[in-house]
């Protein structure tokens, strides 16, 4: 091994850029999670784990919606267990069926007051440019996507790092 007192070769990792995507639903949180879950399903099925990236902004209603659920969920009264006998089974579904229509109210009374917006990061290496620009093109013209005032951040741009900060901070 005569290479043991030369330089190491430069790394073959190259620097990926970052695009973002920004989208702005308004107050249509139902829209907004129509958009994260056609995200989701394309990051499952094109194996996008980490070139594909989004985060939900609720803005100001982020501190109210922690506070609703836990609270609501103290309110809710635990259904007692029936006694054994033998219309145990009809008070089951009974209580289930209750059960169910107390947790739907809770799930529809998201509020919808606040703004929501979703950041998307794409993040390919330099040789799946095509792949990039495709998924640029492709993802605007999407039906949930559309309507919500797409904007597009490159790396070199001034608000890339605006909007790298507000990706980061975000959870």
């Amino acid at each position: 091994m005569a290479c043991l007192d030369l330089p190491a070769p430069a790394s073959q990792t190259h620097f990926m850029a970052h695009t973002y995507m920004l989208f702005d639903f308004g107050t249509e949180e139902e829209k907004a999670q129509l958009a994260r879950h056609k995200l989701e399903g394309w990051k499952q099925a094109f194996r996008l784990d980490k070139k594909l990236q989004y985060k939900l902004d609720r803005g100001e209603t982020e501190e109210k919606e922690g506070a609703e659920p836990a609270a609501k969920a103290a309110e809710a009264p635990k259904p007692e267990k029936p006694k054994a006998t033998a219309k145990a089974g009809k008070s089951k579904a009974k209580q289930k069926s209750a059960h169910a229509q107390v947790d739907q109210p809770a799930k529809d009374a998201v509020p919808t007051n606040g703004k929501v917006s979703l950041v998307v990061r794409l993040y390919f290496s330099g040789h799946e440019k095509l792949t990039e620009q495709r998924w640029l093109d492709r993802i605007p013209t999407e039906e949930p996507f559309k309507e919500a005032s797409p904007r597009v951040v490159r790396q070199n741009e001034p608000q890339f790092e605006e909007v790298a900060k507000q990706f980061d901070s975000l959870e």
